[in-house]
């Protein structure tokens, strides 16, 4: 599942908690990142120092969701985290490209916001290779 640090974060990681149950299933919370301005920008001009503090920020709100997603876990649930560089969009596609995955996402965002960028919850439902399950945001 996706983590953004997001208001609608709080709610997808609740909902992926019940999915897995307490099984013998693994839940992955991935938070992508990616350096100031974009892959291209950097490439054109490195920053090394933005580059690490941008990750490390990243970091920072993938622990933050793992603590409350372990605080909410049944026992016998699995949960880890995977901070993963690269366009969210792509990289909740790439990563769950088993059949047998689940790839849980918020659909929590505002009509003008999701009118200026390409939703990554529309795109995940269109281009994953396993089940997708939005949830609502607040």
């Amino acid at each position: 599942m996706g983590v953004s640090g997001g208001r609608g974060s709080a709610g997808a990681v609740r909902r992926a908690l019940r999915e897995a149950g307490g099984g013998a299933v693994e839940l992955v919370l991935v938070h992508a990142w990616r350096p100031p301005g974009g892959e291209r920008s950097f490439r054109r001009h490195p920053d090394a120092r933005g580059l690490a503090e941008v990750r490390e920020a990243a970091a920072g709100r993938l622990d933050e969701a793992l603590r409350s997603a372990l605080a909410g876990a049944g026992p016998g649930t699995a949960v880890r985290g995977a901070l993963v560089r690269g366009r969210p969009r792509r990289v909740l596609v790439a990563v769950t490209d088993r059949g047998a995955d689940l790839l849980v996402v918020g659909a929590g965002r505002g009509l003008l916001r999701r009118g200026l960028r390409r939703s990554v919850t529309a795109h995940c439902l269109r281009h994953a290779g396993c089940p997708v399950l939005t949830v609502p945001g607040p």
